[in-house]
């Protein structure tokens, strides 16, 4: 047997623990499943295909659903197995050996890992303490590595923030990088990635239905941008990569936007929740334009808080030993009640570290 190639033999993959307990708010997926009726319709959907048949290879259906609810050209759409792998076809396509892709720290750690599998020379990019960006150092970092591909995830994650667009336009103008704005939590927010992208040629933008369409157990995400460089995202994936339940299911969401529109109420109820529920406490946080809020533990307590919110079993992301992010948690927007026993196991686990 070969042995593993000497870039990846030490070099874990991504992964987000689980543990088994009643409120689990460490993933940034929506807190509720789809409606009944999309469940009844996406039934009836599946009965009525042929699964013995390989799908439609590039989605046509789903694409010109997309197309017509982003009044773009569905020539101008890639769809994919979520918008990881959205990431690791444009890496594939234009990253590689002799490449290179900049990020800036901290932001979704999918970036620099698909970077490094592909063997892209990655450049992180400091932010500021606040975790901003700003201008100077965005084009300075630029015109010194010249990279190929620049990722913003738009709001970041894990920050929340949005990323600044005139800061994003600005460098568009050098039009030797592609631009990725990851717009995972795009609804969530008041910027629109798209504005961007129809007025330069090096802008694309990444989008999921794991969020507000209640589906990241169906693994569906999208880019838009310029019709050559999808065609050569189409050439770069798999043959028949994407299934027919999902093709049917996406098209299916799109038909249902009340549903949508309910769950981002509700989310964005719950975040507004929570925050109030961070001032009552007296804890600090950067306030979220996601459906997620990172904030921060006592001083040296990052881990110990997080254990305590176990024990209450409450699952937050811990943070605290990430680079950049020492005693931060992030938790993710449940429903009203999980977001009533996260504040509750909250209070009493800071009474405890605080004492």
């Amino acid at each position: 047997m070969p042995s593993v190639r000497r870039d990846l033999a030490v070099f874990g993959g991504y992964h987000s623990p689980q543990i088994d307990v009643e409120v689990r708010l460490n993933t940034n997926e929506s807190p509720v499943n789809p409606s009944p009726e999309f469940i009844f319709d996406l039934q009836g959907a599946i009965a009525d295909l042929s699964l013995n048949r390989y799908p439609d290879r590039t989605a046509d259906r789903l694409r010109n659903a997309l197309a017509e609810f982003h009044q773009v050209d569905s020539d101008e759409i890639f769809i994919a197995n979520g918008s990881n792998e959205v990431i690791s076809t444009l890496l594939l396509a234009y990253g590689g050996p002799g490449r290179k892709a900049m990020t800036f720290e901290p932001t979704y750690a999918m970036y620099s890992q698909v970077a490094k599998v592909t063997s892209t020379e990655l450049v992180e990019v400091e932010r500021n303490t606040d975790f901003q960006l700003e201008m100077a150092a965005v084009l300075e970092a630029n015109s010194k590595h010249r990279p190929d591909i620049v990722f913003f995830c738009s709001p970041n994650n894990p920050t929340g923030l949005d990323e600044d667009p005139k800061i994003i336009s600005k460098l568009a103008q050098d039009t030797n990088p592609m631009i990725v704005i990851d717009e995972a939590y795009g609804q969530f927010a008041s910027f629109r990635a798209l504005e961007l992208a129809t007025a330069h040629s090096n802008i694309v933008v990444s989008k999921t239905f794991s969020k507000v369409w209640s589906l990241a157990g169906l693994r569906l995400g999208y880019l838009i941008g310029p019709k050559e460089i999808i065609s050569n995202l189409w050439a770069a994936c798999l043959p028949y990569h994407l299934d027919a339940i999902k093709q049917a299911a996406g098209v299916l969401a799109l038909s249902r936007l009340n549903d949508m529109q309910l769950t981002l109420d509700l989310i964005l109820a719950g975040r507004d929740q929570i925050e109030a529920g961070f001032d009552s406490l007296d804890v600090f946080y950067w306030k979220s334009s996601a459906n997620f809020i990172l904030f921060r533990a006592p001083s040296g307590k990052g881990d110990e808080l997080w254990k305590k919110l176990v024990d209450r079993s409450v699952l937050v992301r811990n943070c605290s030993g990430w680079p950049r992010l020492a005693d931060c948690l992030r938790v993710t927007v449940g429903t009203g009640i999980e977001n009533d026993r996260f504040l509750y196991a909250l209070s009493e686990a800071l009474v405890e570290l605080r004492s």
